[in-house]
């Protein structure tokens, strides 16, 4: 998961995975997005980050800085038949069980560190009010599976890697970089898609649950 220093970064193919998404088009998920204009200068420390990286990172990314909170799969209005399909259905029981949390205040998150998966580079994000792990735990479904690694690690991508970097350049650059120690507040959870057949396409909300 995380990079390795005596192994290759995992470069991403700029290509159409067809033989991933089989001609569906909305990838769905949960996440917290960050605003324009109320993170205007916390987006702009995460361009300077990635610009300094940018000589081993996708170059053609239009996705928006955000956390994810949970990935359902391709969104369907019918059952399922991959088994990373996310009939509608799931949704709206997911959307029951969060309103059922009663959350009435914003969440309060930290930013403290540039750090690399295997396939990207992030900056990681701290939880300390375990926040996140409660409106996770609500979204839950017994007939859903979530699609991701087993240990959620709460984090805001800054680029895929566009070729083969030797893991230990990277921590040697990721070591040079000073410590971060931004607050973020967040009051709307936002779930939507991006397009599966769009390399670092941008997110699109089809539902803002409010916190205040």
């Amino acid at each position: 998961m995380f990079i390795k220093p005596n192994q290759f970064v995992i470069p991403t193919e700029q290509r159409d995975y067809s033989e991933w998404h089989r001609g569906r088009t909305r990838y769905a998920l949960w996440y917290l997005l960050l605003d324009q204009v109320k993170h205007a200068e916390i987006i702009k420390q995460l361009d300077q980050i990635r610009h300094q990286f940018s000589d081993c990172l996708i170059k053609s990314s239009n996705r928006q800085y955000h956390i994810t909170l949970y990935i359902g799969g391709f969104l369907t209005c019918d059952e399922s038949i991959y088994n990373d399909d996310f009939p509608q259905s799931l949704f709206v029981k997911q959307q029951q069980q969060l309103e059922s949390l009663n959350l009435s205040h914003s969440i309060t998150l930290k930013l403290t560190a540039v750090n690399s998966f295997e396939s990207a580079l992030f900056v990681q994000v701290s939880d300390s009010l375990h926040q996140l792990t409660s409106i996770r735990s609500v979204l839950r479904l017994a007939q859903h599976t979530e699609v991701a690694a087993q240990t959620y690690c709460a984090h805001i991508t800054l680029g895929l890697y566009a070729q083969k970097v030797m893991g230990q350049d990277v921590l040697q650059r990721l070591d040079a970089c000073a410590a971060l120690d931004v607050e973020l507040e967040f009051d709307q959870i936002h779930f939507g898609y991006y397009s599966a057949q769009t390399l670092q396409g941008p997110l699109h909300s089809l539902y803002c649950f409010n916190l205040e």
